[in-house]
């Protein structure tokens, strides 16, 4: 099992920057590709990025591509979202997520990760 905790959201002005703890626990995390998603209000949860196993490969969502760093410490089972020059359309819950079952593969899809933090709130005001 690889239960999630998201820390690290807040409020913050348009132009700043933030970042996100997902803290995991279980032996499974240093094998399992870890995503963060967003959801707003009637919107579909959607794809921010994701880092391999051993932080080899990332892949983000072209709209945060150059502003958005995903990182990870296995010794801490800790990811990492750094978020720089934010916008308020960054606004969302954001969400940990971690696929343990498929493999190596960044899965850009929900149903592709089997765990998932409570999210936290990320707000960018104007």
């Amino acid at each position: 099992q690889v239960p999630l905790v998201e820390s690290g959201g807040g409020v913050v002005q348009a132009g700043g920057s933030l970042r996100l703890s997902c803290a995991a626990s279980g032996r499974t995390f240093s094998t399992s590709v870890m995503g963060w998603f967003r959801q707003v209000p009637g919107k579909e949860r959607e794809f921010v990025g994701g880092i391999s196993w051993n932080g080899g490969s990332l892949y983000y969502t072209d709209s945060v591509k150059g502003r958005f760093t995903i990182s990870r410490d296995n010794a801490k089972n800790t990811v990492y979202l750094q978020m720089n020059s934010l916008k308020p359309e960054d606004t969302a819950v954001y969400y940990c997520a971690a696929d343990s079952a498929r493999g190596r593969t960044i899965g850009t899809m929900t149903w592709q990760y089997n765990y998932w933090g409570q999210g936290t709130q990320v707000t960018v005001s104007s």
